[in-house]
């Protein structure tokens, strides 16, 4: 699975929101999709993920313990605003970044912290295609891992791992945002 998934070489060099929280990252993946509504409308399903509320869209036997992931806008679960805490199963997201309808930034640990051994983070930013009523979703993830072989585990476990949970939340953001 490609760090880069369907992401344009612009998309790949452009700085995210969120980049500056992780100095030297060890995986630094850039991942994206065309999706068929404006920003607004898809900014309300990332603002609701999250696990035992919408899910994450991706493979619910693993990432949400089973659990369907939302098919719906769930009012109660808009709530999710900078600095709150975002449940992630056995361990919680801080959402760092929320900027309706354009960014939303997660981040796992402390990043950039100097006792922080795991950094995690995941933005993402929503652009409006010209004279469409079109959005490019790009993700970026990035992490550092200050452990003993923490770059392989970075590099051939999370990179391979993520990058195959991402693009299927990708599928299906676009799949509940089109619909």
């Amino acid at each position: 699975m490609s760090q880069h998934w369907n992401a344009s070489v612009d998309e790949i060099a452009s700085v995210m929101p969120g980049d500056e929280l992780i100095d030297a990252p060890q995986l630094n993946a850039t991942r994206s999709i065309t999706i068929a509504a404006p920003p607004e409308h898809v900014f309300p399903w990332i603002r609701q993920m999250g696990f035992g509320r919408a899910g994450w869209y991706s493979y619910d036997l693993i990432d949400n313990l089973g659990r369907r992931s939302a098919t719906r806008i769930h009012p109660e679960w808009q709530n999710v605003n900078s600095g709150d805490r975002v449940p992630g199963g056995p361990i919680d997201f801080t959402a760092v970044t929320v900027d309706e309808p354009r960014v939303v930034v997660l981040a796992l640990g402390q990043p950039n912290a100097g006792s922080a051994r795991v950094a995690f983070t995941l933005a993402y930013r929503l652009d409006s295609i010209d004279d469409t009523s079109a959005t490019r979703l790009v993700t970026r993830v990035r992490s550092r891992i200050d452990l003993p072989a923490g770059r392989l585990v970075a590099r051939y476990l999370l990179g391979p791992g993520d990058g195959i949970m991402l693009r299927k939340q990708l599928a299906n953001l676009r799949r509940r945002a089109e619909g």
